[in-house]
């Protein structure tokens, strides 16, 4: 959600979408659409573009995988 939001215009969203791989016509149907910012994290615009492989590429660290690594066996 958050990385959808910092795109904030459409132009941006378009321009991302595409670098991330999704065509021409859906970066444009999906940067134009009208729904909050929380229905589209959820929704299969994000899980298709930004993958939790790419995130973690990015540098992004994900709680489970902190928590697995501190945790306690007892």
């Amino acid at each position: 959600m958050v990385i959808w939001k910092q795109w904030k215009r459409i132009k941006t969203k378009i321009a991302n979408l595409i670098k991330l791989g999704v065509k021409k016509q859906m970066a444009y149907e999906w940067a134009n659409t009208r729904k909050g910012y929380w229905h589209i994290a959820g929704s299969f615009i994000l899980d298709t573009a930004i993958t939790t492989e790419r995130l973690r590429l990015a540098g992004y660290v994900f709680f489970s995988d902190f928590y697995s690594k501190v945790k306690v066996v007892s």
